[in-house]
Order: structure tokens, then C-alpha cells, then sequence
């Protein structure tokens, strides 16, 4: 696997008087498939969001491929290759699926104006549409995101990450608001880019059959501190673990 693609060390951040995140230090593999869980309020979207830039630190460090980043804003972790999925969709609602795609992937080729690279167009097309395909989504191209189901609203915003080509997968609660129906869609998705092996998944995620059928690796947090890392087994077997569930797991 070689060395972390991702670092923490002693990550943490207060609220007031409050420590949402308490000195946590972890390291991530890369191409590995990693669940964050714990009880509500242990610090899980917080510690994400540190990760990926929305939060800054009261103390402690976040380096990406050796580099640290602690300092450095979303935008430019994005650049880097992080991308981030958040528990409330994030799309334009007056685009139609493939634009909302398309902007994603003229933002990483580069290409500030489709009127200057009128050639360039049909391949940001071409490519969006690849992204859409991925997430069996090809054949709600043309409809405005505003008018999809929920389910096919997180699959579009999954899409429209890909389309950033990111090393690195933050996906918050993607089946958060989905009817039982839907999350099957969500799950064989997340296999299907976990089987493909291109990217390094980081999970938030209550769902336990979910967490258990796709990690490689389990993170417990509680009360904002570290509780136990290790793979699926281990950790549904380990009696602090359970203790910490049977305080609030929802």
C-alpha cells in the first residue's frame, strides 16, 4: 500500500468550550475503503470537514501526500485531489444533469470559456456523459436537477465529483433523506468504485450493514476522540465499541 495518502495528527477543534474533535490521529492508505462511525455527536462530519478544508484546526495537522495542508484552503485541496460529497445535496437545480456534470469537468480540464474551445466542447460533453453512465444516470441527462428524485440527486452529485478525477472520495451520509428503496442504488454504486480501484474512500455513514459490506477498514469515534480502528470484525466484536453504540448509535 506504501505510505498514508492522507494524515491527521493530534486533529482537533473547539467550539467555545466545547471539543467537537480531540487530538484524533490516523493515517489513511491509499486505494483503501475507510468508515468513520460513532454515535450522533461524536464528531464525524466535523473531523470531515477539517479534512477537507471547510474547518480550520485549534490545533494539530491534516497532510496529503506528504504535504501539509493544515493551512490550506478547500479550493486548493480540491486541486489536489480531494473531493467531497456533503449530507445535503449540492447541485445547481436549474441545470440539467449533464451541466451540472459538464462544469465539473471543464472546471478540471482547465477550460474557463466553451466559446474559445469550441472543439474542446463535444469532449466536456463526451466526458460528462461517461460520468453519468457511471452512475446510472445516462438517461436523466437532460432533466433539470431540481426535477430528480433524491436517490438520483446524490448519485448526480457523486457524479459530478468523479468528474474532478479525485484521488481522494469524502462521502458524508450519501444515503441521508433516501427512502429504504433507494439506498441499495447507493450501495451497489459504491461498490462498483470501490471494486474499480481508482480512488481512496472515506465513508460517514450509520448504516451499518452498509459500513460492513464495503470497508476495509472501521473508524470509531466518540465523544470527538479516536475509539478504535481496525477491520470490520474486529471492531463489531470490540466491547468499547459496542459500549459507545448502546450511548446513542442511530
Amino acid at each position: 500500500m506504501g505510505e498514508p495518502i492522507i494524515q491527521t495528527r493530534g486533529l482537533t477543534i473547539n467550539f467555545g468550550g466545547q471539543t467537537a474533535v480531540d487530538h484524533v490521529t490516523l493515517d489513511i492508505l491509499p486505494k483503501t475503503f475507510t468508515s468513520i462511525i460513532g454515535p450522533n455527536g461524536a464528531g464525524k462530519t466535523t473531523f470531515f470537514n477539517l479534512i477537507s478544508g471547510l474547518l480550520k484546526p485549534s490545533e494539530g495537522n491534516v497532510i496529503f501526500k506528504g504535504q501539509d495542508i493544515t493551512a490550506m484552503p478547500s479550493e486548493a485541496r480540491v486541486k489536489l485531489g480531494m473531493g467531497r460529497c456533503f449530507q445535503i445535496t449540492n447541485v445547481f437545480p436549474q441545470l440539467t444533469a449533464l451541466e451540472n456534470v459538464r462544469l465539473a469537468v471543464q472546471a478540471k480540464s482547465g477550460v474557463n470559456s466553451i466559446f474559445k474551445h469550441y472543439l474542446k466542447y463535444s469532449e466536456l460533453q463526451d466526458r460528462a456523459m461517461e460520468m453519468l453512465k457511471k452512475v446510472n444516470l445516462s438517461d436523466k441527462a437532460n432533466s433539470l436537477a431540481l426535477n430528480l428524485a433524491h436517490g438520483d440527486k446524490r448519485k448526480l452529485e457523486i457524479a459530478i465529483v468523479l468528474a474532478l478525477e479525485p484521488e481522494v472520495l469524502l462521502l458524508d451520509e450519501p444515503t441521508a433523506g433516501m427512502s429504504l428503496e433507494e439506498v441499495p442504488i447507493i450501495l451497489d454504486l459504491l461498490a462498483k468504485i470501490k471494486k474499480e480501484g481508482q480512488h481512496t474512500i472515506m465513508l460517514v455513514e450509520h448504516k451499518m450493514d452498509m459500513v460492513l459490506s464495503l470497508s476495509d477498514e472501521i473508524v470509531v469515534l466518540f465523544n470527538g476522540g479516536l475509539l478504535e480502528k481496525g477491520n470490520p470484525e474486529d471492531i463489531m466484536k470490540n466491547e468499547q465499541v459496542q459500549k459507545a453504540y448502546l450511548g446513542g448509535m442511530s
